[in-house]
């Protein structure tokens, strides 16, 4: 969700990036080149912060431990809007992500619940990293700040495709991965006449005041 959160600094509103773990288990690079990487990439993704919890790689899950410092984090910052992984991935730790950051957001807001910080429960939950079987709920428009967000993803040197072949294989280090990001963000942005989009989910239903204003332009649907 880079160009959203480059869009989004555009609109005027602060972002930041809070990392769950430090990626160490990871099979290229090691938690040093992934940790200035981070902090390269949220310089060009323009976030205010960026930090990492380190809850450990290859072993998340909402334990009470997890949640507590899920929610002093949201305490802290103060966010209108929480995004996360979708809860089905592939990869455990961004399943795990995902009811885990969900429920911290629920629990940040109660006053009783013991944990740093006054309570402060943000307005939504979304969800990115949406499976292709499950519809977006609604996708953002990221076409003026795709080439931004290819950067910071280009920032993860460590993780792409090298000319140094001895380092191990990964999906994402294939060759193409890149041409994937991008044929994706294409994808969602012919969906909503757009050149490049971002998809997100929200669980509950979305409330419209004035339905002539919310749609606000002729669309054009592709079969």
């Amino acid at each position: 969700m880079g160009g959203t959160l480059l869009r989004l600094h555009s609109l005027g509103y602060r972002t930041g990036i809070v990392d769950l773990t430090a990626g160490e288990m990871g099979t290229r690079g090691t938690r040093e080149d992934r940790a200035r990487e981070a902090a390269e990439a949220a310089e060009l993704l323009k976030a205010s912060v960026r930090r990492s919890l380190d809850l450990g790689d290859g072993r998340l899950g909402a334990s009470s431990e997890t949640k507590r410092a899920v929610v002093e984090a949201i305490r802290e910052y103060k966010p209108t809007l929480v995004f996360t992984n979708y809860p089905e991935n592939n990869h455990p730790d961004h399943t795990a992500s995902g009811p885990l950051v969900a429920e911290a957001a629920y629990l940040a807001g109660l006053k009783n619940y013991e944990a740093d910080g006054e309570p402060h429960r943000p307005n939504r939950v979304l969800y990115y990293l949406v499976p292709h079987k499950i519809a977006p709920s609604f996708i953002i428009d990221i076409t003026a700040f795709h080439d931004g967000k290819m950067r910071a993803v280009r920032a993860y040197v460590s993780q792409l495709h090298s000319d140094d072949e001895s380092a191990p294989a990964t999906y994402i280090s294939q060759p193409g991965f890149l041409t994937r990001v991008e044929a994706l963000d294409r994808y969602h942005g012919s969906l909503i006449d757009a050149d490049f989009g971002e998809a997100f989910y929200l669980r509950e239903a979305m409330k419209v005041d004035d339905p002539l204003q919310f749609f606000d332009h002729p669309f054009t649907r592709i079969t």
